[in-house]
């Protein structure tokens, strides 16, 4: 379990099951509050809410999108991400990277009912872990 607490702000801590949301990743410390769940509100536009396990393909799509997930800027405290890691993704950068074969595989208990917003829960499920 990843240490964190809610912000006011937030939106409910709800997954696409419409259950309690589990993490995502505590190491890398993932989310728009960096609390390791794909939690959000309405200052996140990217919708930072699909916990996704990055594959080589979707770290090399996003990459040619300008969003270099795999470079580590110390200085956002971000790591830099490699195969295997998961990671709170953009619901339309996921998105899009379905639409170009690069989608990589997300975890259903761990994605924010947000995403629904973008992508339907169909789209997701041929694509869960």
């Amino acid at each position: 379990m990843c240490i964190g607490s809610a912000v006011p702000s937030m939106f409910p801590s709800r997954n696409v099951l419409g259950q309690p949301l589990d993490d995502c990743s505590c190491d890398p410390m993932t989310g728009w509050y960096r609390d390791g769940k794909c939690n959000t509100d309405d200052r996140d536009f990217g919708s930072h809410t699909v916990c996704c396990v990055v594959t080589e393909a979707f770290l090399e799509f996003a990459l040619r999108q300008g969003n270099d997930l795999i470079t580590p800027a110390p200085q956002h405290g971000f790591p830099g991400l490699k195969p295997g890691d998961s990671w709170c993704v953009c619901a339309r950068t996921w998105l899009a990277a379905v639409n170009d074969g690069s989608a990589c595989p997300l975890d259903l208990e761990s994605t924010h009912e947000a995403a629904l917003e973008i992508i339907p829960l169909s789209l997701m499920e041929t694509h869960a872990v």
